[in-house]
């Protein structure tokens, strides 16, 4: 068993050829892709194919969703065992001239005390600006 396919079965998900490919294409990533980016890297899988499976990983808790500025939906690997946690998100940088997302994994997202019967699932906290590359 390969480990993308452990991940999958670790996570309670049957290791199917398409959810393998998408997987891997997340783990390989160094930053969140959003279902385009990853219609685009997978050539053998349409969107719908594409889109089911991330359903799926998101129901499993094996990815999150962040907006990455622009309303687009991109996805990463929750680092986890089993779940995804406020402890596993992070901030982000969007680069407003390149439009990258940047994943700064060291810096953890603050936490926010909420009123009583309130409890956080998911964060998204972005940063906006201009990246290295674009600032020259």
């Amino acid at each position: 068993m390969t480990a993308t396919e452990s991940i999958l079965s670790e996570s309670g998900i049957r290791p199917t050829s398409n959810r393998i490919l998408v997987l891997k294409e997340l783990l390989d990533s160094t930053r969140p892709l959003s279902l385009s980016e990853l219609e685009k890297n997978i050539h053998t899988l349409d969107k719908s194919s594409i889109f089911r499976t991330l359903s799926t990983f998101l129901e499993h808790h094996l990815i999150h969703p962040i907006e990455d500025g622009r309303g687009i939906v991109r996805y990463e690997i929750c680092h986890g065992t089993n779940s995804c946690t406020v402890n596993d998100m992070h901030v982000h940088f969007y680069c407003e001239s390149c439009h990258n997302v940047y994943c700064f994994e060291d810096i953890p997202t603050p936490i926010v005390s909420l009123p009583h019967g309130f409890s956080i699932h998911t964060l998204n906290y972005m940063l906006k600006g201009i990246c290295p590359k674009c600032e020259h």
